[in-house]
């Protein structure tokens, strides 16, 4: 399922997204990250979940940032880019330097089906590019430098596997 491009979210079928976003918010409590795309709980739809108040103890700027992204659209990047050490609750234990745009444009559609154009930048921009990632098959590891890639190789089997604990749950397929 993480490799799958996403379908577009049919957004005449309002129930089965408002129930999606709301199973999306609720896992994404449970599992203490900062954001979710629907790929990582099963569903291959192109819609994802961001809360930027988890990590306010470092970026004091997302205090309030919480977004859902239904059908986004990456609009404009910057040329400017920035290196983060990122992880992902879809790959448990691993964290890599993954460069990334430091500024984005984005088109979607809201919780209430509104359509927006926002600009994100810093780490906003990295936690909704990253999890725009899931909805297009790509995990971050897939963005790391080709010798990094082979430090992980092992540990990406055993997740692979299901031989990772997690603090959620978790199901392989």
């Amino acid at each position: 399922m993480l490799r799958k491009k996403a379908e577009p979210a049919d957004l005449d079928k309002k129930d089965e997204l408002k129930k999606l976003v709301a199973d999306l918010w609720d896992t994404l409590a449970e599992s203490e990250g900062c954001g979710l795309a629907a790929p990582q709980i099963g569903e291959s739809v192109r819609v994802v979940v961001v809360d930027g108040d988890v990590m306010t103890d470092v970026y004091d700027y997302l205090k309030g940032f919480k977004r859902t992204f239904i059908n986004p659209v990456v609009l404009e990047v910057s040329d400017e880019k920035t290196t983060y050490n990122e992880g992902c609750l879809s790959v448990p234990g691993i964290y890599c330097d993954v460069l990334r745009p430091k500024k984005i444009k984005v088109e979607y559609y809201d919780e209430n089906l509104e359509k927006k154009v926002e600009e994100f930048d810093n780490f906003a921009a990295r936690m909704v590019q990253h999890e725009f990632s899931h909805l297009d098959g790509v995990l971050f590891t897939d963005l790391v430098a080709p010798i990094r890639k082979k430090l992980v190789v092992k540990k990406l089997q055993r997740i692979a596997t299901g031989k990772v604990p997690t603090r959620y749950s978790s199901k392989i397929r």
